[in-house]
Parts: structure tokens; C-alpha cells; sequence
């Protein structure tokens, strides 16, 4: 019986928490090593059972963050986490309320924490990763950066602008239960293109979940070209590898999105013996009309077993 679920502390675009009700199930029931080939903020791999779970994504600053975490004690960070809030005299609205800093729960926080935020970024940019403190203070740029997103430029720099909201103890708990998790778990942290990902060294009862970036969506890890055609065509051809190699796969992806196809997709799921199964996710509650049917999310998991 599958335990209560694990949420990342990271709110990394694309996500699976809310999904993982509907992926889970169709999952092989025996996993020996579980690959998370891009694994974001690790919600997957979090919770899944398997004898070891290897996490990979090409984001370096992510896995590193990732691997911070899993060595470091969850009390300690937490303590960590909330000095930097108090040196930067960043919000807490669970402990002071919204009215303390002027402002108030529809219009958040950004406008209190501007100038602090800026400060913190300032200071996290010009800060070098191998410092003591460079992965908190990543964390809390995190927490106070739009939509707790993470995004840098091409020179590196972290560059989201401020969010609206604050570290609670909703937060600081889901954290507390990541880095117990990745410290109970059998796991590793790789930073590899999937092109590098070495296919011969998986086995009978190896099982890779891959869920790249979405060629037909929006978000900010698909700004500027972020993932090709090409990508996808390359992405496709290694599932195909691991297939002809039997190794059990599941792919995230989506056919349709608000009125776009993936071609690229659709072409290869017809002269393949994969099936494909529909996921309900953000609509499944919601009363819209027919005729907006045609901008809504044909969100898939497709599976070679």
C-alpha cells in the first residue's frame, strides 16, 4: 500500500505531486534502480519504491541543491533558513502577520520584500558556490522569488524578480521531509544530458520515468530554444533504444495543449506498440463549456509494457 506521498520544497515548472495519484499505479510493481532522467524538483522519485533511485536532471545548480540537501541536517537547515530571513528582515507572516509589514493576503508580499529580496540576490549572485552558505541562501532566493521558480541568465546569475510570498511552516515541513527522505533513500545524484545516459549498464528490473520538458508548452525552462525539435526527436530514439534493449519506460508528456499539437509525438506513437494512457489532471473539477475543450491539456503517460 503506497505510503502518504512526499511533496518536493521545490516548485519546479512541470511538476508531478498533483499526478502522482494517476502515474503511480501504472508503474511496475518491482523496481530495482529507478532512473528519474529529468527529475526536477524529485517529486517522482520521492515516491517511488525501488531498491535504489539514481535522480538526474541537466540543471546543475538544482542537483546540487539536491545533493546539499541530502547531506546536511534538516534541523540545521532550518535554523540556517531562518537566520538568512532575519539578516535580510525578509517577511515571516506566520509569525507576524500581514498587517506588520503594510501589507495584506490578496496583494502578498512583494512589495515589503523588494528591495530585500534585490539585496539577497545581489549578495547570492557575488556569492561562490563552494561558500558555507551559498545552497540556504539559494533556497531562500528560492522561496522569495516569483512563483518559487528557479531561473538564472547566461552569465549565470540568478535573475527571477520577487514573489509574493514567504517561508511558513508548510514549507519549512516539506523540506523536513525531503531531506529525510533523501537521506533514508538508497539514491544519486547525476547531471547528464540524456543523450549521455549510459543504457547498457540497466538491468531486467530497471525502470527510467522520463519527463522532459514539454515541446508545446510554454514555461521557463523552455525560453530561448531551451528544448528543440531536435531534442525531442533525440529523446523519442532513446526510448526507442531502451525498448529494443527491454528495459520498462514511462514517458510524461502531452499531445495537445491549448489548441497545439505535438506532431513529433503523435507521428511516433503511431508506428510504435506502446500504450498510451490519458491522465486527468487539472480539469477533472472544473465546469467549462464544450466549445473551450479545444484548449485544454491532453496530458499522456506512454509506456512500453
Amino acid at each position: 500500500m503506497q505510503s502518504a506521498l512526499i511533496a518536493s520544497p521545490l516548485n519546479y515548472t512541470g511538476g508531478k505531486f498533483k499526478l502522482l495519484p494517476q502515474i503511480l499505479p501504472f508503474f511496475p510493481k518491482r523496481i530495482n534502480t529507478f532512473i528519474d532522467l529529468f527529475c526536477g524538483g524529485c517529486n517522482v522519485g520521492l515516491n517511488v519504491e525501488s531498491t535504489k533511485t539514481i535522480y538526474n536532471d541537466t540543471n546543475s545548480q538544482l542537483v546540487n541543491l539536491c545533493r546539499f540537501f541530502k547531506n546536511i541536517d534538516g534541523r540545521e537547515a532550518i535554523r540556517g533558513i531562518y537566520d538568512i530571513i532575519s539578516k535580510y528582515e525578509l517577511s515571516i507572516v506566520s509569525k507576524y502577520g500581514y498587517a506588520f509589514y503594510n501589507c495584506d493576503s490578496s496583494k502578498g508580499l512583494g512589495e515589503y520584500n523588494k528591495s530585500r529580496f534585490l539585496k539577497l540576490r545581489q549578495d547570492f549572485n557575488a556569492t561562490k558556490p563552494t561558500a558555507a552558505d551559498y545552497y540556504l541562501l539559494f533556497y531562500v532566493m528560492i522561496v522569495y522569488a516569483f512563483n518559487n521558480q528557479i531561473r538564472f541568465n547566461s552569465n549565470g546569475d540568478f535573475n527571477l524578480p520577487v514573489g509574493k510570498r514567504d517561508f511558513n511552516a508548510k514549507m519549512e515541513q516539506k523540506l523536513l521531509n525531503f531531506i529525510d527522505k533523501l537521506q533514508k533513500q538508497n539514491n544519486e545524484f547525476l547531471c547528464l544530458d540524456f543523450r549521455n545516459f549510459d543504457i547498457k549498464s540497466l538491468q531486467k528490473d530497471d525502470f527510467v520515468y522520463v519527463d522532459p520538458p514539454y515541446l508545446i508548452t510554454c514555461a521557463t525552462y523552455n525560453e530561448n530554444g531551451g528544448w528543440t525539435k531536435q531534442d525531442e526527436k533525440d529523446l523519442l530514439a532513446f526510448l526507442d533504444e531502451l525498448d529494443r534493449a527491454k528495459i520498462k519506460f514511462a514517458l510524461s508528456n502531452v499531445l495537445t495543449d491549448k489548441g497545439k499539437t505535438n506532431g513529433i509525438l503523435n507521428s511516433w506513437l503511431k508506428n510504435r506498440h506502446y500504450n498510451i494512457h490519458h491522465l486527468n489532471y487539472k480539469y477533472s473539477n472544473s465546469n467549462y463549456q464544450i466549445k473551450n475543450r479545444i484548449s485544454l491539456s491532453d496530458e499522456v503517460l506512454v509506456v512500453n509494457y
